[in-house]
């Protein structure tokens, strides 16, 4: 059976979440936010304080039971029987997250994890290597990108929508830390999958990204 993925990799802040959230929703398909399986990991390895011990997080990426299940329209996941929602984003997994998901072995385990979500049907799903890595023969391929000082900008509207301040320059330095680090990592970095659309979602608003995203994947264009 041929995959039945559309894979939307960018960096932080470049719109990939909302887009993909919005075209999966159009066509019917599952959401998959594949870095928050990482950012559980990272949560899981900030628990037990060993997020500079790379031996340690590969163990603990290998033997924690990561439970999948559908709901509302995308792939969730239970963490040893804990479903995690607003820790995920919390600041101290924001500033950790790059490091645990450069190791490889806990990479392996990640990956694994979201190739097994095809079970559950078609997928929308977003990330970093979704098109290089998870599934490099996707159906579709997109990769959007934005200029570091409205990604910032964004970022920092999303996070005071939600309750938490900060200054945009502490968060244009800690989004160039997460590319530099994602970057550059030994395995499955971030970079343009081959064959992948590129968009500049920059001057672009979520209705229009997703407008060409579908006209692409419609045949329209």
């Amino acid at each position: 059976m041929p995959n039945r993925v559309i894979a939307i990799d960018g960096p932080s802040a470049s719109g990939k979440s909302t887009v993909a959230k919005r075209v999966a929703a159009t066509l019917g398909r599952l959401y998959v936010d594949s870095g928050a399986v990482y950012r559980a990991v990272t949560w899981h390895a900030l628990q037990r304080n060993i997020v500079k011990d790379a031996i340690a997080c590969a163990k603990l990426a290998r033997e924690t039971h990561i439970e999948c299940f559908v709901k509302e329209g995308a792939v969730r996941f239970k963490i040893d029987g804990l479903e995690l929602v607003s820790e995920l984003r919390s600041a101290v997994v924001n500033e950790n997250v790059s490091l645990i998901s450069a190791m490889p072995e806990v990479r392996i385990e990640v990956v694994a994890c979201l190739r097994k979500m095809l079970r559950f049907g078609d997928l929308v799903m977003e990330g970093r290597d979704i098109g290089s890595a998870v599934f490099p023969d996707a159906e579709f391929k997109f990769y959007l990108d934005a200029n570091p000082g409205e990604r910032a900008r964004r970022r920092t509207a999303e996070l005071a929508a939600s309750g938490v301040g900060d200054k945009l320059s502490v968060i244009h330095e800690s989004l160039q830390r997460r590319d530099t680090i994602d970057s550059s990592r030994k395995n499955d970095p971030l970079k343009i999958a081959p064959g992948a659309i590129i968009l500049d979602t920059t001057k672009m608003s979520v209705d229009d990204v997703a407008q060409q995203m579908l006209s692409r994947i419609n045949g329209n264009n």
